[in-house]
């Protein structure tokens, strides 16, 4: 069991709260299949990066993306039905003391509040969103803007993040990270770890939250 007791807990969404990835691979498979790119290569690099982000990467920087970033909209849209919490995720995050906790997400804010709120989670009153930053993940700006909103700094905050880029801007921002799920990259090497959020305990602590790791709840 591990005890970290922090001021804020700033938690990514896509993998880490809500269940995704399959959409996410149908998805940018859909995009890869159609520009001629290997479906592999393109997956490899997704997970936890801003759509425009992955567009410029494949398309080329002189590119106009606008278009294809709407149609991955939409066909995100089409399948947000399909997803589910991560296991435990809802309960974990409504036992996180009030104004204490953000969600830094890749993701547009309008499309992560919808699903966070179908999916039953409780009003996000602080987020970070694609919209909201010059560079995302995995440059540390997410992350740092994320404990601002807090009033804090990303030293004095923890970071729950399945996703490598997640992981190294969180890392980068000075933040403890706690890696959720079976992600195995050099960032991750040493870093402590959950299979799901039901390994996750929150309650009050002398800074604020006190986070505990350990047996599923």
């Amino acid at each position: 069991m591990t005890v970290l007791d922090v001021a804020g807990v700033l938690l990514d969404m896509d993998g880490t709260l809500v269940d995704s990835t399959g959409m996410v691979d149908q998805v940018w498979g859909d995009f890869a299949r159609e520009v001629g790119l290997d479906p592999a290569v393109v997956l490899a690099h997704v997970h936890g990066v801003p759509a425009r982000a992955t567009l410029r990467r494949f398309l080329g920087d002189d590119a106009d993306i606008e278009p294809w970033f709407a149609r991955i909209s939409a066909w995100e849209n089409e399948r947000f039905d399909a997803e589910v919490e991560v296991p435990g995720a809802v309960a974990a995050v409504r036992a996180i003391p009030p104004a204490r906790w953000a969600v830094v997400t890749s993701a547009v804010r309008t499309a992560a509040l919808r699903r966070m709120e179908r999916l039953g989670f409780p009003e996000v009153t602080r987020m970070v969103a694609a919209e909201d930053v010059e560079r995302g993940k995995p440059d540390p700006e997410p992350y740092r803007r994320g404990a601002g909103l807090l009033g804090t700094t990303a030293g004095e905050c923890v970071v729950f993040e399945d996703a490598d880029a997640g992981v190294r801007s969180a890392l980068e921002a000075g933040a403890t990270v706690v890696v959720v799920g079976g992600l195995s990259t050099p960032a991750t090497e040493g870093l402590p770890r959950v299979a799901d959020m039901r390994e996750v305990s929150f309650g009050a602590g002398p800074l604020g939250v006190r986070v505990t790791l350990g047996a599923p709840r």
